[in-house]
């Protein structure tokens, strides 16, 4: 699916929008409802040239967060969110991650603000797995499903 200069966006469940074909580019983080414009789901610009649908999930949250890459230095567990990783974490950056429950947002800025890079379960052992170019995480959160 291509949304090219989208304007409006009504939408049904949860998915993730891409800047650029075959998810690639900025991430974009849909949840059902309605988006006036590409500002509301914090775009920075008004296309959308792939997609996916997320399932729901229900069950219970944990990510393991390190400081260097291959899971290595010191590590830190989660399992609620963090408007700002550096207050919690005191370090700036995520080298790698291991996400072992849930669907976990990390956003470049704290409080939740800037490049959204999705997350499923799995081991990402450097930061450019999961689309990102610099290690600098402000915040992160955990993607729930809303009834």
């Amino acid at each position: 699916m291509t949304l090219s200069l989208c304007l409006s966006l009504p939408l049904g469940g949860h998915w993730v929008g891409y800047e650029k074909p075959n998810f690639m580019g900025y991430q974009y983080i849909l949840n059902q409802g309605e988006y006036a414009d590409y500002h509301s789901w914090m775009g920075y610009n008004n296309c959308i040239r792939s997609c996916q649908m997320y399932p729901p999930y229900r069950g219970s949250y944990r990510m393991r967060v390190y400081n260097r890459p291959e899971m290595m230095g010191p590590m830190m567990e989660f399992m609620e969110d963090c408007p700002n990783v550096y207050d919690r974490y005191h370090h700036h950056d995520i080298f790698s991650c291991h996400i072992m429950e849930g669907y976990w947002i990390f956003y470049e800025h704290p409080n939740y603000r800037g490049r959204q890079y999705f997350m499923r379960p799995g081991e990402y052992r450097a930061c450019s797995d999961w689309g990102c170019h610099n290690p600098m995480i402000g915040s992160f959160r955990r993607m729930r499903s809303s009834v």
